[in-house]
Protein backbone atom coordinates (compact mmCIF):
# COMPACT_ATOMS: atom_id res chain seq x y z
CA UNK A 1 0.00 0.00 0.00
CA UNK A 2 2.68 2.41 0.92
CA UNK A 3 4.27 2.01 -2.56
CA UNK A 4 1.29 3.02 -3.84
CA UNK A 5 1.12 6.22 -2.08
CA UNK A 6 4.35 7.62 -2.51
CA UNK A 7 3.52 9.82 -5.16
CA UNK A 8 1.02 11.64 -3.18
CA UNK A 9 2.55 11.53 0.10
CA UNK A 10 5.55 13.08 -1.43
CA UNK A 11 3.44 15.88 -3.02
CA UNK A 12 1.86 16.26 0.29
CA UNK A 13 4.93 16.78 2.04
CA UNK A 14 5.62 19.61 -0.06
CA UNK A 15 2.61 21.31 -0.68
CA UNK A 16 1.97 21.78 3.36
CA UNK A 17 5.43 22.09 3.88
CA UNK A 18 4.81 25.70 2.05
CA UNK A 19 1.42 26.21 3.40
CA UNK A 20 2.40 25.51 7.07
CA UNK A 21 4.48 28.69 6.96
CA UNK A 22 1.16 30.52 6.94
CA UNK A 23 -0.13 29.43 9.83
CA UNK A 24 2.17 31.00 12.86
CA UNK A 25 2.93 34.19 10.98
CA UNK A 26 -0.38 35.09 9.56
CA UNK A 27 -1.81 36.36 12.94
CA UNK A 28 1.50 38.73 13.62
CA UNK A 29 1.47 39.54 9.88
CA UNK A 30 -2.19 40.84 9.75
CA UNK A 31 -1.38 42.76 13.58
CA UNK A 32 2.06 44.81 11.19
CA UNK A 33 -0.84 46.26 9.56
CA UNK A 34 -1.95 47.27 12.82
CA UNK A 35 -5.54 45.31 12.34
CA UNK A 36 -7.15 44.40 15.82
CA UNK A 37 -7.12 40.64 16.61
CA UNK A 38 -11.05 39.95 15.51
CA UNK A 39 -9.43 40.61 12.00
CA UNK A 40 -7.33 37.91 12.09
CA UNK A 41 -10.55 35.98 12.48
CA UNK A 42 -12.18 37.46 9.67
CA UNK A 43 -9.47 36.81 7.19
CA UNK A 44 -9.56 32.83 8.07
CA UNK A 45 -13.07 33.30 7.79
CA UNK A 46 -12.75 34.55 3.94
CA UNK A 47 -10.58 32.26 3.02
CA UNK A 48 -12.79 29.18 4.20
CA UNK A 49 -15.68 30.66 2.58
CA UNK A 50 -14.03 30.83 -0.29
CA UNK A 51 -13.08 26.99 0.14
CA UNK A 52 -16.88 26.14 1.14
CA UNK A 53 -18.06 27.09 -2.61
CA UNK A 54 -15.45 25.64 -4.06
CA UNK A 55 -14.96 22.71 -2.60
CA UNK A 56 -17.87 20.41 -3.73
CA UNK A 57 -17.35 22.32 -7.24
CA UNK A 58 -13.69 20.97 -7.49
CA UNK A 59 -14.61 17.16 -6.20
CA UNK A 60 -17.64 16.88 -8.45
CA UNK A 61 -15.31 17.87 -11.31
CA UNK A 62 -12.48 15.29 -9.99
CA UNK A 63 -15.32 12.74 -10.65
CA UNK A 64 -15.52 13.95 -13.77
CA UNK A 65 -12.23 14.64 -15.15
CA UNK A 66 -10.12 13.01 -12.99
CA UNK A 67 -8.51 14.02 -9.72
CA UNK A 68 -4.36 14.93 -10.79
CA UNK A 69 -6.10 18.26 -13.06
CA UNK A 70 -8.23 19.28 -10.01
CA UNK A 71 -4.47 19.04 -8.02
CA UNK A 72 -2.91 21.01 -10.73
CA UNK A 73 -5.12 23.73 -10.77
CA UNK A 74 -5.14 24.01 -7.16
CA UNK A 75 -1.16 24.21 -6.99
CA UNK A 76 -1.18 27.14 -9.89
CA UNK A 77 -3.73 29.21 -7.59
CA UNK A 78 -1.67 28.72 -4.51
CA UNK A 79 1.48 29.61 -6.08
CA UNK A 80 -0.30 33.40 -7.46
CA UNK A 81 -1.96 33.53 -3.83
CA UNK A 82 1.61 32.96 -2.31
CA UNK A 83 3.25 35.27 -4.11
CA UNK A 84 0.92 38.22 -4.03
CA UNK A 85 1.24 37.53 0.10
CA UNK A 86 4.64 38.75 0.52
CA UNK A 87 4.32 41.40 -1.94
CA UNK A 88 1.12 42.77 -0.22
CA UNK A 89 1.51 46.86 0.73
CA UNK A 90 -2.20 46.81 2.65
CA UNK A 91 -4.31 44.44 4.22
CA UNK A 92 -6.99 44.32 1.69
CA UNK A 93 -4.01 42.70 -1.07
CA UNK A 94 -3.78 40.19 1.65
CA UNK A 95 -7.30 39.47 1.62
CA UNK A 96 -7.48 38.95 -2.41
CA UNK A 97 -3.85 37.10 -2.15
CA UNK A 98 -6.36 34.44 0.24
CA UNK A 99 -9.36 34.56 -1.86
CA UNK A 100 -7.73 33.59 -4.99
CA UNK A 101 -6.06 30.34 -2.85
CA UNK A 102 -9.30 30.27 -1.53
CA UNK A 103 -11.34 29.46 -4.56
CA UNK A 104 -8.42 27.45 -6.41
CA UNK A 105 -7.88 25.23 -3.20
CA UNK A 106 -9.13 21.59 -4.17
CA UNK A 107 -6.27 19.81 -2.31
CA UNK A 108 -7.83 18.36 0.72
CA UNK A 109 -10.67 16.44 -0.35
CA UNK A 110 -9.70 15.35 -3.97
CA UNK A 111 -6.58 14.35 -1.77
CA UNK A 112 -8.77 12.16 0.18
CA UNK A 113 -10.54 10.91 -3.16
CA UNK A 114 -7.75 10.44 -4.93
CA UNK A 115 -6.10 7.87 -1.69
CA UNK A 116 -9.89 6.23 -1.17
CA UNK A 117 -9.60 5.23 -5.04
CA UNK A 118 -6.03 3.55 -4.39
CA UNK A 119 -6.78 1.79 -0.96
CA UNK A 120 -9.25 -0.91 0.13
CA UNK A 121 -12.01 0.19 2.43
CA UNK A 122 -10.58 -1.52 5.05
CA UNK A 123 -6.71 0.30 4.88
CA UNK A 124 -8.24 3.76 4.21
CA UNK A 125 -7.90 5.05 8.18
CA UNK A 126 -4.44 4.18 7.54
CA UNK A 127 -3.96 5.36 4.63
CA UNK A 128 -4.95 8.64 5.36
CA UNK A 129 -2.83 8.31 8.79
CA UNK A 130 -0.19 8.46 6.40
CA UNK A 131 -1.24 11.49 4.61
CA UNK A 132 -1.73 13.08 7.89
CA UNK A 133 1.82 12.18 8.85
CA UNK A 134 3.40 13.69 5.22
CA UNK A 135 1.10 16.86 6.52
CA UNK A 136 2.33 16.58 9.90
CA UNK A 137 6.38 16.48 8.54
CA UNK A 138 5.56 19.13 6.76
CA UNK A 139 4.48 21.18 10.02
CA UNK A 140 7.92 20.49 11.54
CA UNK A 141 9.74 22.04 9.18
CA UNK A 142 7.38 24.58 7.30
CA UNK A 143 6.60 26.50 10.83
CA UNK A 144 9.95 26.83 12.21
CA UNK A 145 12.09 28.10 8.90
CA UNK A 146 8.86 30.51 8.32
CA UNK A 147 9.53 31.93 11.97
CA UNK A 148 13.14 31.94 11.72
CA UNK A 149 13.06 33.81 7.98
CA UNK A 150 10.69 35.82 9.33
CA UNK A 151 12.41 37.46 12.38
CA UNK A 152 15.81 38.01 10.39
CA UNK A 153 14.47 38.76 7.14
CA UNK A 154 10.75 39.81 7.08
CA UNK A 155 7.52 38.40 6.09
CA UNK A 156 8.10 38.90 2.41
CA UNK A 157 10.91 35.78 2.26
CA UNK A 158 8.89 32.79 4.00
CA UNK A 159 6.24 33.78 1.84
CA UNK A 160 8.31 33.40 -1.25
CA UNK A 161 9.46 30.38 -0.19
CA UNK A 162 6.17 29.15 0.42
CA UNK A 163 5.14 30.06 -3.55
CA UNK A 164 8.35 28.77 -4.54
CA UNK A 165 7.29 25.04 -3.08
CA UNK A 166 4.19 25.35 -4.44
CA UNK A 167 6.01 26.04 -7.75
CA UNK A 168 7.50 22.40 -6.93
CA UNK A 169 4.95 20.97 -6.11
CA UNK A 170 2.94 21.78 -9.31
CA UNK A 171 5.90 20.39 -11.29
CA UNK A 172 6.06 16.99 -9.23
CA UNK A 173 2.20 16.64 -9.99
CA UNK A 174 2.54 16.97 -13.71
CA UNK A 175 5.44 14.92 -14.23
CA UNK A 176 5.10 12.28 -11.54
CA UNK A 177 1.69 11.77 -10.29
CA UNK A 178 -0.70 9.15 -11.92
CA UNK A 179 -4.21 9.57 -12.47
CA UNK A 180 -6.30 7.30 -9.58
CA UNK A 181 -9.49 7.72 -11.28
CA UNK A 182 -10.43 6.07 -14.97
CA UNK A 183 -13.31 8.07 -16.05
CA UNK A 184 -15.69 6.15 -18.47
CA UNK A 185 -18.20 7.90 -21.40
CA UNK A 186 -20.85 6.11 -19.15
CA UNK A 187 -19.76 6.51 -15.92
CA UNK A 188 -23.09 8.73 -14.50
CA UNK A 189 -22.07 11.97 -12.48
CA UNK A 190 -23.79 13.58 -9.57
CA UNK A 191 -25.40 17.22 -9.60
CA UNK A 192 -26.38 18.93 -7.24
CA UNK A 193 -30.20 17.23 -7.05
CA UNK A 194 -27.93 13.91 -6.52
CA UNK A 195 -25.62 15.51 -4.02
CA UNK A 196 -28.31 16.69 -1.78
CA UNK A 197 -30.21 13.29 -2.09
CA UNK A 198 -26.88 11.39 -1.12
CA UNK A 199 -26.61 13.78 2.43
CA UNK A 200 -30.17 12.11 2.99
CA UNK A 201 -28.70 8.90 2.87
CA UNK A 202 -28.44 6.97 6.46
CA UNK A 203 -24.76 5.95 5.55
CA UNK A 204 -23.62 9.56 4.75
CA UNK A 205 -25.53 12.00 6.78
CA UNK A 206 -24.64 11.04 10.06
CA UNK A 207 -20.84 11.42 9.74
CA UNK A 208 -20.99 14.64 7.96
CA UNK A 209 -23.05 16.14 11.09
CA UNK A 210 -20.71 14.94 13.12
CA UNK A 211 -17.63 15.81 11.13
CA UNK A 212 -19.36 19.93 10.97
CA UNK A 213 -19.15 19.97 14.78
CA UNK A 214 -15.98 18.33 14.86
CA UNK A 215 -15.02 21.37 12.47
CA UNK A 216 -17.07 24.03 14.19
CA UNK A 217 -14.78 23.13 17.72
CA UNK A 218 -11.83 22.84 15.47
CA UNK A 219 -11.78 25.75 13.90
CA UNK A 220 -12.41 28.13 16.28
CA UNK A 221 -9.80 26.97 17.77
CA UNK A 222 -7.27 26.78 15.12
CA UNK A 223 -7.80 30.63 14.53
CA UNK A 224 -7.30 31.64 17.94
CA UNK A 225 -4.26 29.34 18.86
CA UNK A 226 -1.39 31.60 18.16
CA UNK A 227 -3.09 34.40 19.97
CA UNK A 228 -3.48 31.98 22.88
CA UNK A 229 0.15 31.00 22.98
CA UNK A 230 0.77 34.83 22.77
CA UNK A 231 -1.27 35.45 26.17
CA UNK A 232 -0.70 32.45 27.95
CA UNK A 233 3.10 32.15 27.64
CA UNK A 234 4.51 35.32 25.66
CA UNK A 235 4.98 33.86 21.94
CA UNK A 236 6.58 35.34 19.79
CA UNK A 237 6.15 34.56 16.23
CA UNK A 238 9.63 32.89 16.26
CA UNK A 239 8.65 30.65 19.42
CA UNK A 240 5.07 30.29 18.15
CA UNK A 241 6.92 28.72 14.75
CA UNK A 242 9.14 26.45 16.75
CA UNK A 243 5.67 25.28 18.80
CA UNK A 244 3.70 24.29 15.95
CA UNK A 245 7.24 22.69 14.66
CA UNK A 246 6.69 20.16 17.99
CA UNK A 247 3.43 19.74 17.43
CA UNK A 248 4.09 18.12 13.99
CA UNK A 249 6.44 16.27 15.74
CA UNK A 250 4.13 14.47 18.20
CA UNK A 251 1.61 14.29 15.44
CA UNK A 252 3.94 11.95 13.04
CA UNK A 253 4.51 9.65 15.87
CA UNK A 254 0.77 9.62 16.41
CA UNK A 255 -0.07 9.46 12.87
CA UNK A 256 2.54 6.40 12.13
CA UNK A 257 2.61 4.83 15.88
CA UNK A 258 -1.04 4.77 16.58
CA UNK A 259 -3.53 5.42 14.14
CA UNK A 260 -3.50 2.35 12.38
CA UNK A 261 -3.30 -0.02 14.99
CA UNK A 262 -5.78 1.62 16.79
CA UNK A 263 -7.86 1.52 14.07
CA UNK A 264 -7.29 -2.13 12.74
CA UNK A 265 -7.54 -2.83 16.57
CA UNK A 266 -11.19 -1.13 17.39
CA UNK A 267 -12.71 0.09 14.28
CA UNK A 268 -12.88 3.61 12.88
CA UNK A 269 -15.85 4.76 14.78
CA UNK A 270 -14.95 3.85 18.36
CA UNK A 271 -11.11 4.80 17.46
CA UNK A 272 -12.66 8.27 16.22
CA UNK A 273 -14.77 8.55 19.93
CA UNK A 274 -11.36 7.58 21.59
CA UNK A 275 -9.95 10.88 19.67
CA UNK A 276 -12.34 13.05 20.55
CA UNK A 277 -12.31 12.51 24.35
CA UNK A 278 -8.69 13.45 23.89
CA UNK A 279 -9.33 15.97 22.68
CA UNK A 280 -11.78 17.57 24.96
CA UNK A 281 -9.18 16.76 27.28
CA UNK A 282 -6.66 19.15 25.45
CA UNK A 283 -9.39 22.35 25.10
CA UNK A 284 -9.96 21.27 29.27
CA UNK A 285 -6.26 21.97 29.80
CA UNK A 286 -5.34 25.25 27.32
CA UNK A 287 -6.45 27.87 29.61
CA UNK A 288 -4.16 26.41 32.76
CA UNK A 289 -1.48 26.78 30.08
CA UNK A 290 1.74 28.71 32.13
CA UNK A 291 4.96 26.91 31.29
CA UNK A 292 6.02 24.42 28.81
CA UNK A 293 5.05 21.59 30.62
CA UNK A 294 1.87 22.07 30.36
CA UNK A 295 1.98 22.73 27.17
CA UNK A 296 3.20 19.81 26.22
CA UNK A 297 0.35 17.93 27.92
CA UNK A 298 -2.02 19.55 25.82
CA UNK A 299 -0.02 19.23 22.93
CA UNK A 300 0.36 15.50 23.12
CA UNK A 301 -3.64 15.13 23.79
CA UNK A 302 -4.74 17.31 21.20
CA UNK A 303 -2.26 16.17 18.11
CA UNK A 304 -3.59 12.34 19.32
CA UNK A 305 -6.84 13.35 19.36
CA UNK A 306 -6.54 15.36 15.72
CA UNK A 307 -4.53 12.54 14.36
CA UNK A 308 -7.10 10.35 15.09
CA UNK A 309 -10.34 12.11 14.41
CA UNK A 310 -8.64 13.53 10.98
CA UNK A 311 -7.55 10.11 10.10
CA UNK A 312 -11.38 7.98 11.19
CA UNK A 313 -13.72 10.84 10.21
CA UNK A 314 -12.65 10.68 6.15
CA UNK A 315 -12.40 6.85 6.29
CA UNK A 316 -15.90 7.00 7.51
CA UNK A 317 -17.15 9.51 5.01
CA UNK A 318 -15.25 7.37 2.06
CA UNK A 319 -16.56 4.16 2.97
CA UNK A 320 -20.46 5.38 3.04
CA UNK A 321 -19.96 7.28 -0.34
CA UNK A 322 -21.16 5.86 -3.40
CA UNK A 323 -18.05 5.25 -5.69
CA UNK A 324 -18.63 7.42 -8.26
CA UNK A 325 -19.91 10.17 -6.23
CA UNK A 326 -16.54 9.68 -4.08
CA UNK A 327 -15.07 12.79 -4.93
CA UNK A 328 -18.36 15.00 -4.76
CA UNK A 329 -18.61 14.19 -0.89
CA UNK A 330 -15.30 14.30 0.09
CA UNK A 331 -15.66 17.64 -1.54
CA UNK A 332 -19.01 18.53 0.71
CA UNK A 333 -17.22 16.81 3.81
CA UNK A 334 -14.53 19.94 2.47
CA UNK A 335 -16.94 22.65 2.23
CA UNK A 336 -18.90 21.53 5.99
CA UNK A 337 -14.86 22.12 7.17
CA UNK A 338 -14.98 25.30 4.99
CA UNK A 339 -18.33 26.49 6.56
CA UNK A 340 -16.84 25.97 10.21
CA UNK A 341 -13.98 28.12 8.95
CA UNK A 342 -15.75 30.63 7.60
CA UNK A 343 -18.24 30.90 11.42
CA UNK A 344 -16.43 29.86 14.19
CA UNK A 345 -12.98 32.24 13.65
CA UNK A 346 -14.37 35.91 14.13
CA UNK A 347 -16.49 34.52 16.76
CA UNK A 348 -13.66 32.86 19.15
CA UNK A 349 -11.03 35.49 18.57
CA UNK A 350 -13.39 38.33 19.50
CA UNK A 351 -14.74 36.17 22.17
CA UNK A 352 -10.59 35.84 22.92
CA UNK A 353 -10.55 39.68 23.40
CA UNK A 354 -13.93 40.14 24.99
CA UNK A 355 -13.29 37.23 27.54
CA UNK A 356 -10.13 35.65 27.40
CA UNK A 357 -8.39 31.89 26.51
CA UNK A 358 -11.56 30.90 28.88
CA UNK A 359 -14.24 31.32 26.58
CA UNK A 360 -11.98 30.28 23.51
CA UNK A 361 -11.33 26.57 24.95
CA UNK A 362 -14.80 26.11 26.63
CA UNK A 363 -16.00 26.98 22.98
CA UNK A 364 -14.19 24.25 21.02
CA UNK A 365 -14.61 21.51 24.54
CA UNK A 366 -18.79 22.14 23.85
CA UNK A 367 -18.01 21.20 20.14
CA UNK A 368 -15.99 18.56 20.92
CA UNK A 369 -17.99 17.05 23.42
CA UNK A 370 -21.21 16.99 21.17
CA UNK A 371 -18.93 15.62 18.07
CA UNK A 372 -18.44 12.62 20.77
CA UNK A 373 -21.84 12.44 21.53
CA UNK A 374 -22.72 12.03 17.97
CA UNK A 375 -20.32 9.28 17.26
CA UNK A 376 -21.85 7.13 20.18
CA UNK A 377 -25.07 7.24 18.94
CA UNK A 378 -23.71 6.72 15.58
CA UNK A 379 -22.22 3.56 16.96
CA UNK A 380 -24.91 2.80 19.06
CA UNK A 381 -27.33 2.46 15.76
CA UNK A 382 -24.71 0.08 14.00
CA UNK A 383 -24.76 -1.96 16.87
CA UNK A 384 -28.30 -2.25 17.14
CA UNK A 385 -29.34 -4.79 14.82
CA UNK A 386 -26.52 -7.15 16.59
CA UNK A 387 -28.25 -6.76 19.88
CA UNK A 388 -31.69 -8.23 18.55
Amino acid sequence: MILRLLPILGITFIDILGFSILIPLMPFYVQRFGAAPVMVGILFSVFALCQLIAGPIWGNVSDRIGRKMVLIISQIGATIGWTMLAFAPALWVVFIARIIEGLSGGNISVTQAYVADLVEPDKRARAFAYIGAAFSAGLIFGPSAGGWLAHRYGFAVPFLLAAGLQAITLIVTIAVLPESRKTESTDVHPGIAEIISSLRLPAVAPVLWQKLVYSLGLYGWFAAFTLVLQRQLGFTEESASYFFAAFGVASIVMQLGLVGRLTDALGDRRANNIGLVAMSLAFGIAPLLHDWLSASVMIVLFSFGLSINNATIAALIADAAPENQRGTILGVSSSLESASGVVMPPISTGALGLYGVPAVAGMSAFFALLALALGLASKSKIEAPLTD
